[in-house]
């Protein structure tokens, strides 16, 4: 594990590596990032993007979605792989959020986790993203490149990937962190190739280190 000092240089680095750290998902509405997050479970955040503009436009409400039927929903979303399940899930979250809360997302975990297809990656984003709570997406980057900077043992587990970065990662870097492990994976980290020779991290990696010397040294 990594010493208190060894990750605020990593998260310093990653900062000025990617400045910008959002989220890929467009959205205006904080039940449209519910839905997107939703759509992009094994999918791209591109494609979910290239399908989110027409099915808001549909249903440009919460209501407009409570009423709507699962198989126009699907009919719009069907590019983004597990069309049914994913259509299902949103007609009935968006009936939950008018029936249980008021038709607003919830900020907290307990009630998050109430919605059909919303697990902690996604409640996590929500909180991050919408709330500007801690938020530790573990997402198949963040698991798999913390795991080789040794922030975590290496487990594949998110939650116990959430537990561990949660020991070590302070709660007010933790989503803008997560996100950039998302670009970082996209851009150096990439899992079939990580380019670990241009690796701004390598230094700090225990993956890095064990591949020979950084650039610089």
């Amino acid at each position: 594990m990594k010493s208190p000092q060894e990750v605020s240089a990593i998260i310093g680095r990653l900062k000025e590596l990617y400045p910008d750290a959002a989220c890929s998902l467009d959205y205006d509405k904080d039940y449209e990032l519910l839905f997107s997050v939703r759509l992009a479970a094994q999918c791209t955040d591109a494609r979910v993007n290239q399908v989110t503009p027409a099915l808001f436009a549909r249903f440009p409400t919460l209501e407009a979605f409570a009423a709507a039927s699962q198989e126009e929903v699907g009919e719009y979303v069907r590019s983004c792989g597990f069309w049914r399940a994913k259509a299902r899930d949103i007609v009935a979250s968006a009936q939950m959020l008018l029936s249980d809360f008021g038709g607003r997302v919830p900020d907290n975990m307990e009630d998050l986790l109430r919605l059909p297809g919303v697990g902690r990656k996604t409640a996590n984003l929500i909180l991050g993203d919408v709330y500007g709570q801690a938020g530790y997406v573990c997402d198949t980057h963040c698991i798999r490149i913390t795991g080789l900077l040794g922030l975590t043992d290496g487990s594949k587990d998110p939650l116990k990937v959430e537990q561990q970065l949660r020991a070590c990662i302070p709660p007010e870097e933790s989503s803008n962190f997560c996100h950039r492990m998302v670009l970082h994976g996209r851009a150096v980290c990439v899992a079939r190739r990580p380019d670990c020779a241009g690796c701004t991290l390598r230094d700090l990696c225990d993956h890095g280190k064990a591949t020979g010397p950084s650039p610089a040294g």
